[in-house]
């Protein structure tokens, strides 16, 4: 009996490979029970949740240096800087931690109370928030056409779902790009659940559903955090270039090339120069991301509820007309609405405010559901 108990753990994995090799459902991987008399829980992996809040982070201050862009061409410079890889990174790493999805009914669960019921919930407060404080009372309720924000969860739903599919398929990416390709020619193809950028991001969560952790970690690397340096600066002399040339509605990916007054071809020279230049500059936003602990670490599990609360914000300063006071378009207003941005996004991704909108944003809905047929013959 020794020798088998010498020999089993022998073969069990410490608690780091256990957390290695389990598949990824979110930023957690399983962690042992704690010896200490704590419950068993699951240990985040801090690498990716400084990784999502620095992106939403970005996102705020992107909204914010709309109304600006008139101002500064440095700062029309950085905003397209900015835009040409922080949503493509937040969709890297939502394609990431989508590699288990399998369509199990827990996990569809999961999807239509984490994903679903959240758009179809903000959808409609958006609406009833345009139609008070942005003066349009007969805007009309379409959960088909989403509007401001949402889509981005509408999109996260058509991903989640294709993951199977792009599991089996031999070659996922390009034929990703292919259809993002297709998608950027294709004017017909309408506002309906906003497709243009549900196709036109598709390539980044493909990209994230077939990375590594490895990949990541190359990433990581010290020469890869220098070389991000040099590739960064380029990036922005670039876009100060480009700034009075280029049309920023390209980086929105909700156009196809016609509709930006643009010759047909372009949108297939666009999308993949594009998906080109948002790899790399994700690349260098990644190799500077810490990997340890940090005093904002824990608000990485709290973005979704930053990224959809700051909206009536980030649209009421438009209603409201905030814009219009004359030392926000100075240097220094500039900086108080980056930083006023970026304290907004972290309050919001805070421990109370996710425990005041979990109702919304998380609701269990055990009601709605069948009991899994399985479980019940289990625990007969």
């Amino acid at each position: 009996m020794s020798e088998r108990l010498q020999l089993a753990a022998q073969r069990a994995p410490l608690p780091d490979q256990r957390a290695a090799a389990a598949p990824s459902t979110g930023t957690t991987a399983p962690a042992p029970a704690a010896a200490a008399g704590k419950k068993p829980g699951k240990a985040r992996d801090s690498f990716f949740d400084n990784a999502k809040y620095l992106a939403i982070v970005l996102v705020a201050m992107g909204h914010s240096w709309e109304p600006l862009r008139g101002d500064s061409r440095a700062a029309s410079a950085l905003y397209m800087t900015v835009y040409a890889f922080h949503m493509p990174a937040f969709i890297v790493i939502s394609g990431y931690f989508s590699r288990s999805f399998d369509a199990s009914p827990g996990r569809l669960k999961r999807l239509i109370t984490g994903v679903a019921v959240p758009y179809v919930v903000f959808e409609v407060a958006y609406t009833f928030f345009k139609r008070t404080a942005g003066g349009d009372p007969d805007y009309p309720i379409s959960l088909l056409d989403p509007w401001y924000l949402t889509w981005f969860l509408i999109a996260l739903f058509v991903w989640r779902l294709s993951t199977p599919f792009w599991k089996v398929v031999r070659w996922p990416l390009p034929l990703a790009l292919a259809i993002a390709v297709l998608a950027s020619v294709s004017p017909d193809i309408g506002d309906d659940l906003d497709l243009q950028r549900v196709l036109q991001f598709l390539p980044f969560f493909v990209l994230g559903l077939c990375l590594k952790p490895e990949h990541f970690q190359l990433v990581r690397r010290k020469e890869a955090r220098l070389l991000a340096v040099p590739v960064f600066a380029g990036a922005l002399l670039f876009a100060y270039w480009a700034a009075p040339r280029m049309n920023a509605a390209w980086f929105y990916r909700r156009d196809s090339a016609q509709e930006l007054a643009a010759p047909g071809w372009s949108g297939a020279v666009m999308t993949l120069a594009m998906f080109g230049c948002s790899v790399i500059l994700a690349a260098c936003f990644f190799a500077w991301v810490p990997g340890r602990k940090l005093w904002f670490t824990a608000l990485g599990a709290g973005t979704l509820y930053g990224y959809l609360l700051h909206g009536f914000l980030a649209k009421g300063s438009r209603f409201w007309d905030w814009y219009d006071v004359g030392w926000v378009h100075t240097p220094w207003g500039e900086i108080v609405v980056t930083v006023f941005a970026a304290s907004l996004i972290t309050v919001l991704c805070t421990p109370p405010v996710q425990r005041a909108f979990r109702f919304v944003m998380e609701p269990k809905m055990e009601w709605a559901f069948k009991k899994d047929a399985a479980e019940v013959a289990r625990r007969r």
